[in-house]
């Protein structure tokens, strides 16, 4: 039987190629399975079965080797395009290496941070760069400032203005004590509002650094700035009041330089500028020099202080500026000098618009204030606004703004008539 089936099977397997030629001939165009065990599966589109899905993965095929040479040969440049984008030629083409969206290839990966590294390069070579540039520049710019022709300092002084827009120059400049003495001269000696502005930028840029403002302190920047708060010129001003509150903030001995340099005497008038943000400063310096110091109270006083400071209680709106001047006034109204001329000047209803605000520290101030000014405001008339708002303040949950409300009714009703402020109590 075995010799009799062998051939049998033979026969058989011919057969079966016969007939898978002939089916790939038919329009199916495909394996059927039979011989190469594809598996079959379903059409979307229909009921028909068929390897149709399978078969075209046969496109995609291709020389590995070729590939990794291709890849090869390419990787350079993708490197380079990863970290040099703006070497590539516009319209080049760079072959990726990506076959998941979802997942980014390693140079992908690292093209951030070594974008990130280049610039840091960079910026590194900048700063030397710049930090030589103004090494070799300082000492015949210090030089051109002393010049006697104005034209020429004013030249110095705006090449001076510029180089201390880079950071690395700046502290070059801040580092040589005779630049910023030549500075703090050319300021006040010159004539030319031009060179002047220049000058006082240079400043206010070195006030920025501690070591900054230590220069201008030791080459005698502030009495100079101090004069600068009398300049037309508003960006003078500017930048006079904005370094002189940077020196005052930040640098000992300031503040008794700028007393000693008639600092007050020049600030004051300013309270009469317009301007919401540079009052904003001026009021912080005023705050600055009178807090602890009864002769800077004094003389914020003999210079029409506390009716400038009530007018900016009672005029504006931006609530920095209504803090700092509360702030100014909270100080003054210790003083017994001051206290009745805040009080004359309408300082209880201009601090009593600000109880209803938004702001807690503003109105925090404001009813400190009152409570110091209240013992001098016993006989003022025009207080039945304040007093309806201090009864509201009874019902505060804070012990502060409770304390300061009862401590400001209880003065105001002191010894008073019946007829005066009582009868707005009635209810309490």
């Amino acid at each position: 039987l075995e010799t009799h089936w062998q051939p049998s099977t033979q026969l058989n397997e011919a057969e079966g190629s016969v007939k898978v030629a002939e089916w790939q001939q038919t329009y199916y165009a495909h394996d059927s399975g039979i011989q190469s065990g594809a598996t079959t599966v379903r059409d979307d589109e229909g009921t028909e079965y068929s390897a149709k899905k399978y078969t075209v993965t046969t496109t995609l095929v291709e020389n590995p080797t070729e590939v990794e040479a291709q890849y090869t040969l390419t990787r350079a440049q993708r490197v380079r395009a990863a970290m040099f984008p703006e070497t590539l030629v516009e319209g080049e083409a760079v072959l990726s290496t990506q076959t998941d969206p979802g997942q980014q290839t390693n140079v992908q990966r690292l093209a951030e941070p070594s974008q990130l590294l280049k610039t840091a390069i960079v910026h590194l070579i900048n700063y030397q760069d710049d930090a030589e540039l103004a090494t070799r520049a300082v000492p015949e710019l210090t030089k051109l400032l002393a010049d006697d022709d104005a034209v020429v300092v004013n030249k110095a002084a705006m090449i001076v203005n510029q180089l201390t827009r880079k950071e690395a120059s700046r502290r070059v400049l801040m580092q040589s004590p005779q630049m910023v003495a030549a500075v703090v001269r050319a300021m006040q000696n010159t004539g030319d509002m031009e060179t002047a502005r220049c000058a006082a930028s240079v400043l206010h840029s070195l006030s920025h650094q501690r070591e900054g403002l230590l220069a201008i302190f030791k080459s005698g920047g502030i009495p100079a700035l101090v004069r600068m708060l009398s300049s037309p010129m508003e960006s003078v001003l500017f930048y006079a009041i904005t370094t002189l509150h940077n020196l005052l903030l930040h640098q000992e001995g300031a503040k008794m330089a700028v007393r000693l340099a008639d600092g007050l005497q020049r600030m004051v008038p300013l309270l009469k500028k317009s301007n919401p943000k540079f009052l904003a400063i001026t009021t912080d310096c005023l705050q600055l020099l009178s807090y602890g110091n009864q002769e800077s109270k004094l003389i914020i006083l003999a210079n029409g202080g506390p009716e400038g400071l009530v007018f900016i209680m009672r005029n504006y709106n931006y609530e920095k500026l209504l803090w700092t001047t509360s702030r100014v006034l909270k100080v003054l109204s210790v003083c017994p000098s001051n206290k009745p001329a805040i009080v004359e000047a309408g300082g209880m209803q201009a601090l009593g618009q600000h109880l209803t605000g938004s702001s807690q520290r503003l109105t925090q101030n404001c009813l400190w204030t009152l409570r110091n000014l209240s013992d001098a405001a016993t006989k003022q008339e025009g207080l039945d606004g304040l007093l309806q708002v201090l009864v509201g303040q009874l019902g505060s949950d804070d012990v502060n703004m409770l304390t300061c409300a009862t401590g400001i009714l209880s003065n105001l009703t002191c010894n008073n008539s019946p007829t005066t402020h009582c009868p707005l109590l009635c209810n309490v």
